[in-house]
Formats: structure tokens, C-alpha cells, sequence
């Protein structure tokens, strides 16, 4: 059974008031059909990109690129350097102790993993922290976020004014999950009563 996240319950509450928070500005089938560079796709100024890992190019509890992906994954890494961040709910997260799984996913794959004590949807001003100190960003909306949940990786990037890149079908088809089915049902009742993804507008950070 999954850790229980009491981020993702708490803030869903806010699709209540605001249900396209939970609709993605930019959809693809799966991960390997990742634009790169996604500023081209996007039509913005994406300067980092945030990877959620399980089931979006990874499998589940994997600490390992899925092999079919690892092309798409080197472009990535090549385009955006230390501008490539891994955001999991699973490894870098309190549940991993001594995060001894973020530090077998850095090295297997090259890229940083976040460490932050609250999960996503609510740790996005861990990431923005980390990337203003960092890097050259200086607002949320020169980020993308990747990943297959709705729930997680969407709402954040809606939260924190960013870009959402959702992945319809991760390395497990989402079918085969109650969240998934709930989530895909929801998102179709939203976009079916006319509900668009929000402009990203995320202001300065620093």
C-alpha cells in the first residue's frame, strides 16, 4: 500500500473551487513522445523541467530509467543540465530513510533528486528555492513539470504557475488503477463542461 500523502488530499480540495487546476497545458501519450527542447512545444521560455519517476519514466519502485525511454531521457538531460530535476513522492521524500533511494536514483540516472519533507503537490516552493539558488530561473512559469498524475504533478504545476506536461499513459497503463481511472474520468468531465488548463503566471521568485 502506498504511503499515505496528505499534501495531495489537502490540496485537492482546491479543485473544488477551481476544478482546471487539474487540466494540463500540454498532453502526450507517453514519456518517450517528450518534446525536446519543450520550449518549442510550449511556445515559452522553459529554462527547467521537473521529472515526477514512478510511472512516468520509471517503473513503479524502479530506480532505473525504463529502457525505453533512455533516449528521450539523454535529451533531456543534455538540453537542460542541472536544470533537470527529479521531484518523487517516493524517493527524497520523509519515507525514504536516509535517502538512501534518492541517492541510488542519482546516481543510476545522473539527475538530481529533490530532497524535500512535504510531498507533491504542496513542496513546489522546495523546487522554486532550489532552482533560484541554482540556477538561472527566476519564475515559475519558466518551469515544466512532468509526470502521470493529475492529482500531484498537474495540480502543483497549476498551483505554482507553472507549465503542466501530462502523460497520458505511464510505464503501467493508469487503467489499470482506481486513481488513474478516477482521475482520467474527472479530467474528461471537466474539459466535456468546458474547462481549459490555466495560463501559466507564475511571478518572481527572486
Amino acid at each position: 500500500m502506498a504511503p499515505f500523502n496528505l499534501s495531495a488530499t489537502l490540496n485537492a480540495l482546491r479543485i473544488l473551487k477551481a476544478p482546471t487546476l487539474l487540466c494540463p497545458q500540454l498532453t502526450i501519450p507517453t514519456f518517450g513522445h517528450l518534446p525536446v527542447p519543450l520550449s518549442t512545444a510550449l511556445k515559452a521560455d522553459i529554462r527547467a523541467v521537473i521529472l515526477d519517476k514512478d510511472n512516468c519514466f520509471a517503473v513503479p519502485h524502479s530506480k532505473e530509467v525504463y529502457p525505453a525511454y533512455k533516449d528521450t531521457f539523454e535529451k533531456l538531460r543534455k538540453e537542460y543540465g542541472d536544470r533537470l530535476l527529479i521531484v518523487s513522492n517516493s524517493a527524497g521524500t520523509g519515507d525514504d530513510v536516509g535517502n538512501a533511494e534518492a541517492e541510488v536514483l542519482e546516481k543510476n540516472t545522473g539527475v538530481k533528486v529533490l530532497r524535500h519533507s512535504t510531498k507533491k503537490p504542496g513542496c513546489y516552493p522546495d523546487i522554486m528555492r532550489h532552482l533560484t539558488s541554482k540556477t538561472d530561473v527566476t519564475r515559475a512559469d519558466q518551469v515544466a513539470i512532468v509526470g502521470d498524475r493529475l492529482f500531484t504533478d498537474v495540480l502543483m504545476a497549476n498551483m505554482m504557475g507553472s507549465w503542466a506536461v501530462w502523460v497520458n499513459i505511464g510505464v503501467v497503463d493508469p487503467k489499470r488503477t482506481l486513481y488513474g481511472r478516477v482521475e482520467k474520468g474527472l479530467l474528461s468531465a471537466i474539459e466535456w463542461g468546458g474547462g481549459k488548463a490555466p495560463a501559466p503566471t507564475g511571478g518572481v521568485w527572486r
